[in-house]
């Protein structure tokens, strides 16, 4: 399985291919590729895999920091209450949406695979959500269902981090608990996607210390991956680079009696068949 990673290491960023001896860096002055967003652009995941496996690794895994996959896109867009038991959750005796819950995440409330998920100083209600994410690789607009998936060139995970109360501020949005720096995870890598097997029947799950909170599977999302795409393509158009993340199981801790929010020293882990699993501690902002 080729797993494609954005990263830093000392003052300088790059993408490659993660291998077992290390990470092949791809981006370099006789490569043609300047970025993730670029290679997207250009369908160039069978090109990259095929010159990382032909390259001996750059880095060692220790030597590097993994960002999100693709640090700069031009939008996140979020799917909200896209599993059944979700929409149960709420207690409001609505019925299940027509239409999906859609909002925006910004790329600075998102980190890499093994960072830290920040605790700020104005809410102790930081929660986790397992989520799926699209990776778009092909521009497009008003996109039929049946031609979805072929927009799609690969497969990350992501934490969904939230700050509950302040979804709360607004009438009518969860904007500002959604975009706290930080908060959240995308990672650790992009899995290309070949197969819309790959997508039929995801086990989707969430760990905190060790501990299952979130287990379903994707052949129950109310919204299927090909519906998201097609929707929020109608709107706007999707680019190259684009993030879509697709909802999150119940069993998050707001849901509990009492709440059970994250705090320093916890370890949550999202894991999905055939994507991986992303991990990361949680520590308070240091100002």
């Amino acid at each position: 399985m080729d797993r494609f990673v954005s990263f830093r290491t000392g003052s300088r960023t790059s993408f490659g291919l993660l291998t077992e001896d290390g990470i092949v860096d791809l981006q370099s002055d006789q490569d043609r590729f300047g970025s993730m967003r670029q290679a997207l652009q250009d369908g160039a995941l069978p090109l990259l895999a095929e010159m990382g496996a032909a390259r001996g690794a750059d880095y060692a895994h220790e030597a590097v920091t993994l960002t999100i996959p693709v640090p700069d896109p031009e939008k996140i867009i979020c799917v909200g209450v896209n599993f059944p038991d979700r929409n149960a959750e709420y207690k409001d005796g609505s019925n299940q949406p027509e239409h999906m819950s859609l909002f925006p995440r910004f790329p600075r409330s998102f980190t890499g695979a093994d960072q830290p998920l920040i605790r700020p100083p104005e809410s102790p209600q930081l929660d986790y959500e397992a989520e799926i994410v699209l990776v778009i690789g092909q521009r497009g607009r008003r996109i039929p269902e049946d031609q979805a998936l072929a927009h799609v060139a690969g497969l990350s995970l992501c934490n969904e981090g939230t700050i509950r109360d302040w979804t709360r501020h607004g009438k009518f949005n969860v904007t500002q608990g959604k975009n706290w720096d930080r908060s959240g995870s995308i990672g650790p890598w992009i899995v290309p996607f070949t197969d819309p097997a790959q997508l039929a029947d995801i086990r989707l799950t969430a760990r905190v210390n060790g501990e299952l909170r979130q287990d379903d599977r994707t052949s129950r999302m109310l919204f299927p991956f090909a519906r998201i795409i097609s929707y929020v393509s109608t709107f706007t158009t999707l680019m190259p680079g684009d993030m879509l993340v697709c909802g999150t199981p119940s069993g998050a801790g707001a849901r509990m009696d009492p709440p059970r929010w994250l705090a320093p020293g916890d370890v949550v882990e999202v894991e999905a068949d055939g994507i991986g699993i992303l991990r990361n501690p949680v520590a308070d902002e240091v100002s």
